[in-house]
């Protein structure tokens, strides 16, 4: 059994019914459950199901969600194809509360690494815009990594403080997740180490204060007639159901709609908690009018892309073209203007023109689909070259000459420029496979 805290061990007793404590400590003899979710951004996911043998049963609260006994997803080629996603399956929870729809504003105001924000994003089909944000900077690019490899063309990942985001925000985001820093008590099995060397009374309280700071700048973001979800990875009621009556109290325009909490001898899975709130009258004295972002791409700029584009898609790719030192993206649809805040990724970074001629990114790649591409090097996950690609080598094909996209079942892994009879690897060195 872990080395519980005795004073956690103390609370949990006050918190559960008697004939539920022996149940609930011998879940702390028992290894972690593990999970993964598929990406739909990716195509049908039946097919998915059918090159994944590592899937296990559904997870009841996620459609796309699934158990697995698989140790190292990571190292899955689908995993780098951003067919996957490893997400603790009791975290997969919160989600689905939001009931995001495409074309919506969308805000993870906590995001990093990404499993709640993009699996928001999964349910948008790359319509309407979803801001994903980490006020820590090296977990915000992490972040943004999982963006791209998860091919979302509509996010804009940020790394700002929520009182920055609501300062310019104000009444903006239809749907807003907070799954918020927390004292990690639903974690003492999955991160065992880290969780309870971190866990303290002290601990508990200060985070509960950081939570009510955090939600009261997120519900000043909140349009009227939208919701809010409120998660945690935490038994505490101080962070939990108190935060919640709390948070009722100081804001009336907002009202409670739904409340879970998972416990891990209840369900297989570890610990969370989730609150669904929704937004009923108008606090604000003016609600945010941002301008949208405008088309801004130099005629050589666009003339060395829409070159390229002919040349490896079948039809037109980009519809929203931006330029900024020589570096083209793909907008999301009416996207805000971003200037003032520490952005990491807006849309899809195409790629750059070079003297004259353009160059594609890795997150093009990531971001299209075998069907929409002219020259297609496609793997089987039998096929040895898929590892040697993922690492980073040259690998032979009879392709003509030119850029080609390097795929797994036709689900994109990065790109390739084929040259007689070999594929030139353009996999950038800090995502290639090692070991």
């Amino acid at each position: 059994m872990y080395n519980l805290p005795e004073k956690f061990v103390e609370n949990m007793k006050k918190q559960l019914p008697e004939n539920e404590w022996e149940a609930f400590f011998a879940c702390y003899e028992k290894p972690p459950f593990k999970g993964v979710r598929l990406n739909p951004l990716r195509g049908d996911v039946t097919a998915m199901k059918a090159v994944l043998p590592f899937l296990g049963a559904p997870v009841a609260w996620e459609e796309n969600g699934y158990y697995t006994s698989v140790d190292k997803v990571g190292a899955s080629p689908y995993h780098f194809a951003g067919v996957i996603y490893s997400q603790e399956p009791s975290a997969m929870c919160a989600a689905p509360l939001l009931d995001v729809r495409e074309g919506e504003r969308v805000l993870d105001l906590c995001s990093a690494p990404g499993g709640k924000g993009t699996q928001l994003a999964c349910k948008m089909s790359g319509k309407g815009v979803i801001v994903l944000n980490e006020p820590i900077f090296a977990r915000a690019k992490i972040l943004s990594q999982n963006v791209e490899r998860l091919g979302i063309k509509n996010a804009v990942v940020t790394s700002e403080y929520p009182q920055a985001l609501s300062k310019k925000f104000s009444g903006y985001f239809d749907k807003i997740m907070v799954d918020a820093p927390c004292s990690g008590e639903g974690m003492f099995r999955k991160n065992a180490d880290e969780a309870l060397s971190e866990w303290s009374e002290e601990n508990v309280a200060l985070c509960a204060a950081r939570q009510a700071e955090i939600l009261d700048h997120a519900a000043e973001m909140l349009a009227v007639g939208g919701c809010l979800a409120y998660s945690t990875c935490t038994f505490a009621p101080a962070e939990d159901e108190e935060q919640v009556l709390a948070f009722l109290s100081a804001h009336p325009e907002m009202r409670l709609l739904r409340q879970e909490k998972l416990y891990p001898h209840k369900i297989d899975g570890e610990g969370h908690f989730a609150a669904l709130f929704e937004k009923t009258v108008r606090t604000s004295a003016w609600d945010c009018r941002l301008k949208s972002a405008k088309q801004s791409v130099t005629s050589g700029g666009e003339r060395a892309y829409r070159d390229f584009e002919r040349a490896f898609f079948k039809e037109k790719f980009a519809y929203r073209l931006f330029e900024k030192d020589g570096v083209l993206y793909e907008l999301p649809e009416d996207v805000f203007e971003w200037k003032g805040l520490q952005v990491l990724r807006v849309g899809v970074r195409l790629g750059e023109v070079k003297n004259g001629r353009f160059e594609p990114d890795h997150a093009l790649a990531m971001a299209a689909r075998a069907a929409e591409c002219k020259n297609v090097l496609d793997f089987t996950a039998q096929d040895g070259r898929v590892d040697k690609y993922l690492r980073g080598e040259t690998v032979e094909s009879d392709l003509p000459n030119g850029w080609c996209l390097v795929c797994i079942d036709g689900y994109p892994l990065g790109l390739g420029k084929a040259v007689n009879g070999t594929v030139k690897n353009h996999l950038p060195k800090g995502i290639r496979k090692v070991g």
